[in-house]
């Protein structure tokens, strides 16, 4: 491998913390990127890695060689991005991590691959907290603020919990007038696929917020099956007002404690950070920003 690959090498290994994962990122073998690497250190004679038979570690010489080498590639690639993005279009494979609420987000990709069909999407559909740079993803979609100095964002749009039921439901229950009155209810909660625990429901009297231990008659990890249930009857679900906009304009579902109910939202967009990004991410980005919330402000890119 010439100097250039070598620094990729070096880059890749050091990030990912395994000659194997760098070579299936580099499409070569691990014993080319371990000589490569070999090669390097031999040549600046300096230990850059620490191997043994399960990961390899930095070396203090070897984190600092690492950041220079990252701006080195990355003012490589800028150079060859600044030549090409006058004549190409955006094509090319794209890898985003988005999560599991295919209702909000899948009108809006399906638009985007009417537009670009020589972009080819490869999705992942989690609500796990991914390693953006470290998985090899082009871009993310999640909830929240999500705070890392190698990623750019941006904002996409807000959204909203609201306790929701069926009329039947609450015909056949009673409606609640007060938060303690939850505990005589059906309650259907959702799950964080990251952590296991119940995503808490957006109570508040006052200025008090108010962390009831409300009755479980259902768990779920995804949101489809909350709102199915709740549609049919079962009981009481927390649920993002994105999600259920049909059924609240029909009054399939109506809303439950309003007055004391008080939550925002957001999702936001987040990329490596580079001086310049490829044209099929600039793409991606612009369209998701403009197209999944159009009714929200949108923002400038911001550092994550």
């Amino acid at each position: 491998m010439d100097g250039l690959g070598s620094l990729s090498a070096f880059v890749h290994a050091a990030e990912l913390r395994s000659f194997t994962a760098a070579a299936n990122q580099l499409g070569i073998s691990a014993s080319a990127v371990g000589k490569a690497v070999a090669r390097l250190e031999e040549r600046l004679q300096v230990r850059l890695l620490h191997r043994s038979t399960r990961t390899i570690t930095l070396t203090g010489e070897g984190a600092l060689f690492l950041e220079r080498c990252r701006r080195i590639l990355a003012e490589v690639e800028a150079a060859e991005l600044e030549l090409s993005q006058t004549i190409e279009r955006p094509r090319g494979k794209l890898k985003v991590s988005m999560p599991i609420v295919s209702m909000l987000m899948m009108p809006a990709i399906l638009r985007f691959m009417d537009l670009y069909p020589e972009i080819e999407l490869d999705l992942d559909f989690s609500d796990r907290l991914v390693d953006v740079i470290d998985e090899g993803f082009d871009a993310v979609v999640r909830a929240g603020n999500l705070a890392d100095s190698r990623l750019m964002s941006r904002m996409l749009g807000q959204f909203s919990l609201i306790l929701v039921a069926a009329p039947q439901y609450l015909e056949r229950a009673g409606t609640p007038r007060v938060p303690d009155d939850l505990m005589r209810h059906a309650c259907l909660h959702h799950r964080y696929a990251t952590s296991g625990k119940l995503e808490p429901w957006p109570l508040q009297e006052g200025e008090t917020e108010l962390r009831p231990d409300l009755p479980t008659t259902a768990v779920v990890n995804t949101i489809e099956p909350l709102i199915m249930m709740a549609e049919r009857g079962m009981g009481i679900a927390s649920l993002p007002d994105f999600a259920i906009a049909d059924q609240l304009a029909t009054g399939r579902l109506v809303a439950v404690l309003p007055d004391f109910v008080r939550h925002e939202g957001s999702f936001r967009l987040l990329w490596p950070t580079n001086r310049h990004i490829a044209p099929k991410l600039r793409v991606f980005v612009d369209f998701m920003a403009a197209n999944l919330f159009p009714v929200s402000p949108q923002r400038e890119p911001t550092a994550a």
